[in-house]
């Protein structure tokens, strides 16, 4: 019998869905039962994480807790979390629970390094920037990190917050683009989309760069973890 994924969501809502969507598209099924058990916990009282971690804002640990035991009671048999700047709190997580949970960071890491990229341009919020997460991990794996001037990390920030989590489409984004063109310059090779937000915006607008989607990399690697099938066209991109 399969496994369950819990999914501690809410941050945001968007994005909660567009890792739903994704744990389908990779499924190998041809009928309902083929699918993964999922369990959702939307969980949008959930504070905002860049305040947390940049501007003393209010914690978000605790309702992130109480999302991962409601998931664990519930039956899950391994939690992810589709927010990379809560990623800053993840061993806190991961040692609250007795399931095991997924790292989309560290997935993304080694997906990076089985492509032999050296260079990575990061598009994440504030609190994902600065907070080293990415780069930290990428260290590791020997990939430098690239990041956006000052003027670019704001046209990333308002592209996430004012565009995609408020629902805001129409949007000038011409700062976004030359954001990009800039770190292209600096000989970044591709784009990780470290904000869950960023994969829906990619989705929606065309950007024309070659990019690296860590909540697909989670999906992948979720379905695989609870013993699902992945479809032949993404078996060589498992973890």
């Amino acid at each position: 019998m399969k496994k369950i994924i819990g999914i501690i969501g809410g941050m945001g809502p968007l994005a909660t869905a567009d890792l739903f969507r994704k744990i389908i598209d990779v499924t190998e099924a041809e009928r309902d039962q083929d699918h993964i058990r999922v369990l959702i916990d939307s969980n949008t009282n959930i504070p905002d994480r860049t305040k947390a971690i940049l501007y003393d804002g209010a914690d978000p640990v605790p309702e992130i807790l109480k999302s991962a035991h409601m998931l664990e009671e519930d039956g899950a048999d391994l939690l992810i979390m589709p927010c990379n700047t809560a990623h800053y709190y993840f061993e806190t997580i991961s040692h609250s629970v007795d399931i095991p949970m997924l790292s989309m960071i560290e997935e993304t890491a080694r997906r990076l390094s089985r492509m032999n990229i050296k260079k990575a341009g990061l598009l994440a919020t504030d609190g994902t920037v600065e907070s080293q997460i990415y780069s930290d991990t990428f260290k590791k794996y020997d990939i430098e990190t690239i990041v956006p001037d000052s003027k670019g990390q704001n046209e990333v920030m308002k592209l996430i917050y004012k565009g995609v989590k408020a629902g805001n489409w129409n949007r000038d984004l011409g700062g976004f683009r030359k954001t990009l063109t800039d770190m292209r310059e600096r000989k970044s090779e591709l784009f990780v989309l470290g904000c869950t937000e960023l994969p829906v915006a990619f989705q929606h607008y065309d950007f024309g760069v070659p990019v690296i989607d860590p909540t697909l990399e989670l999906a992948k690697c979720a379905v695989y973890f609870v013993g699902g099938k992945i479809k032949s066209e993404t078996k060589e991109k498992i973890c």
